[in-house]
């Protein structure tokens, strides 16, 4: 595919983003470049390039010569994001960026990598433009907690707290928050494990974004925890410092013994400074209504529900972990994830965890970094708010795996369709159902194709990146 923009008609010309726009550059083009050069210029020579910041900048130039201005030789170009309000995806190499204080680890391996998948996905949405109705003017964006306002932060506490102050479609006791805990409750053994976890996960977070939306007056999109930003500091980082812009703290301290995390017994979790009820931040002395269903927390009270579904009014408990972040949900464990495990059956195994051998996977990982109850019970750990935001992380990192091939791995499934291939079972297909029951949004049911997209290419419902 050609670019429509002209050379520029001297050879150190600098065009803005608005003179961008007259260039008549398809829309996915501009929106993946946009996103290349907003750390500064970049210089083109031939194939190669130069940019002032960034030593690693000739890959990307590479991925989006093709499409793009930068195969022009000497050409510099200087581009503004503000009119977008597209945030950097890239971090300065070799520096850590400070947030309110607080040091944040860089993750620039894997900001590479998201990048490198943006500008591939620029190039495949328009080659499928027919497919889809998704475009730069209308395409959500999905953004890191640490990015986003405290104005934003708190409006996205404000509309989970407003779903748990509405009814239950399925209980008189419980809110509509404790409906998207009994559906996963309900379809635990189908879903994790098994071909269709990351496909049914990114539904589910989807259907979670648009309820804040439609019941609850929520106007942004679904924010998410970068898990590498923070993984030797989780306490104090802006997830779970326990502020009031945060998802709420730890729990506060309750003498207890270490987690067994993972079924196998091994690398049971030492105990943390946590352990008892959450009493700071927006989620303090919220009321946790299901499960737990297979709890880990080995600590006094902590005991299974009667039933699977029965209402079990008690406090949100955490035991944050940072020797489970700091072990299995840094930017490296990503970055390995993403570019070490090329085909979707190992991806998604190496992402939920090979317990066999002790390794949690950034999945597990992400749950156990929270801990506590219910974040430790595989069944009810939606219960806790924060599952939602280390879910929209899984999906970012499987976004950023399927858009680096999106040819071939956009619609790539593998598995079957029990936990584990317990008890043996067929194969997984894109034909088969997602069905969300009472949480399901307008979308309703849907097949597993439908959702292999975030940019509804093949027709399906979405219309979101991550940046």
């Amino acid at each position: 595919m050609q670019s429509h923009l002209h050379p520029p008609s001297t050879p150190n010309e600098t065009l803005t983003l608005k003179q961008l726009h007259t260039k008549a550059l398809p829309l996915w083009t501009l929106i993946g470049f946009q996103l290349m050069v907003n750390h500064g210029s970049w210089e083109s020579r031939g194939l190669g390039c130069r940019y002032k910041t960034f030593p690693r900048c000739q890959f990307f130039v590479c991925q989006l010569s093709h499409i793009t201005v930068l195969h022009w030789p000497a050409f510099i170009m200087h581009v503004t994001l503000k009119s977008f309000g597209l945030a950097s995806i890239l971090s300065v190499a070799g520096t850590s960026a400070a947030l309110g204080g607080y040091v944040v680890s860089p993750t620039l391996q894997t900001d590479i990598l998201a990048a490198a998948a943006l500008g591939k996905l620029t190039l495949h949405a328009a080659q499928n433009r027919d497919t889809t109705t998704c475009t730069l003017e209308n395409v959500a964006i999905r953004r890191e907690w640490g990015s986003l306002s405290a104005a934003n932060r708190q409006a996205y506490t404000n509309a989970v707290r407003c779903l748990m102050e509405h009814p239950s479609l399925l209980d008189p006791l419980e809110t509509r928050f404790d409906d998207f805990v009994a559906v996963h409750i309900n379809q635990t053994f189908s879903i994790h494990g098994t071909a269709n976890f990351l496909s049914w996960h990114r539904y589910f977070t989807y259907a979670f974004e648009q309820a804040l939306r439609s019941e609850c007056n929520y106007d942004g999109y679904h924010p998410y925890w970068n898990w590498g930003n923070y993984a030797h500091n989780p306490l104090n980082s802006p997830v779970f410092d326990g502020s009031s812009t945060s998802m709420s703290g730890n729990g506060e301290y309750v003498p207890h013994n270490c987690t067994d995390g993972l079924p196998t017994g091994l690398n049971c979790i030492p105990p943390g400074s946590g352990g008892g009820c959450v009493t700071t931040g927006p989620f303090a002395n919220m009321s946790v209504n299901l499960g737990p269903i297979a709890p880990t927390l080995a600590a006094p009270g902590v005991v299974p529900a009667s039933s699977l579904f029965a209402y079990n009014p008690r406090c949100l408990r955490r035991d944050i972990s940072s020797w489970v972040s700091s072990n299995w949900t840094t930017d490296f464990e990503s970055y390995d994830l993403i570019s070490n495990y090329t085909d979707i059956l190992s991806f998604q195994n190496r992402m939920q965890g090979d317990f066999a051998t002790g390794f949690y996977g950034v999945h597990t990982g992400g749950h156990f970094a929270i801990g506590g109850d219910p974040g430790g019970d595989l069944f009810a750990s939606p219960g806790g708010p924060a599952f939602y935001l280390h879910h929209a992380q899984i999906n970012r990192v499987w976004w950023i795996w399927q858009n680096l091939h999106p040819e071939t791995r956009t619609n790539a499934i593998g598995g079957t369709i029990t936990l584990n291939n317990f008890p043996p079972s067929r194969n997984g297909t894109l034909n088969d159902l997602l069905d969300l029951g009472v949480v399901g949004p307008a979308a309703g049911v849907l097949e597993i194709r439908d959702v292999m997209s975030t940019i509804g290419i093949g027709g399906g419902p979405f219309c979101y990146i991550y940046v």
